[in-house]
């Protein structure tokens, strides 16, 4: 049986997305491991998630540190210690600086609630709406330096209500987060999604429950 990929999950808050990567990594067959969870606060919520399963966690107040810097060296000291091979971005809330994300790109993914390139930053749900805009979603994309842009992995798309708010748009998104994080990192552990010249190519896959993969295929 070939060796898994070991994967680390940066986190902030409440940890449903790695809660998410948790449950599917719990599956024999699950091509990825998780060997590290790291949060920037004590009181992250899924730091108990990563707890209960066994799962080594480490915590970096990032208000310990003199500079961002500083902060996102202490980071990558963590991720080498631990072998990490791909790093999961999951409700990480703090701007990770340019030297951190060069020496982790094409081997860091984030999660957005919008189907990138549309609504990048936060208030995301808030955009949408204001925006009109009848199908909303969310990315699994790699991390460059500039914000949100990075090569596009996956997309899952769900529809815009007219009596939606923000709170009930989320939801909505949020459930198929929990779905298209733990079927992005199958397929780049799989090697089934790799960058080729700044963009993400597919080799033997077929769209699933929804999820719409970029580009087409």
């Amino acid at each position: 049986m070939a060796a898994k990929m070991k994967i680390a999950v940066l986190i902030s808050g409440r940890g449903s997305n790695l809660k998410s990567l948790i449950d599917a990594a719990t599956a024999s067959d699950y091509p990825a491991e998780i060997v590290l969870v790291l949060s920037n606060t004590a009181k992250a919520g899924g730091l108990d998630f990563a707890r209960a399963a066994n799962i080594p966690t480490a915590v970096l107040p990032h208000g310990d540190f003199g500079s961002r810097e500083e902060f996102d060296n202490a980071i990558d000291a963590r991720l080498h210690e631990a072998g990490v091979d791909l790093l999961c971005l999951a409700g990480f809330m703090r701007i990770l600086s340019n030297g951190f994300v060069r020496k982790w790109q094409d081997r860091m993914i984030n999660i957005h609630p919008s189907l990138l390139p549309a609504f990048r930053g936060t208030d995301v749900h808030e955009q949408a709406l204001a925006a009109g805009v009848r199908i909303s979603g969310c990315t699994v994309h790699y991390v460059t330096p500039e914000l949100d842009a990075g090569p596009v992995i996956a997309q899952a798309a769900v529809p815009v209500h007219a009596h939606d708010t923000p709170d009930t748009l989320a939801a909505r998104v949020l459930e198929q987060e929990h779905k298209l994080y733990p079927f992005a990192v199958r397929l780049i552990a799989e090697g089934r999604a790799q960058l080729y010249s700044g963009r993400v190519v597919f080799n033997d896959v077929a769209d699933t429950d929804g999820v719409l993969l970029s580009p087409p295929l």
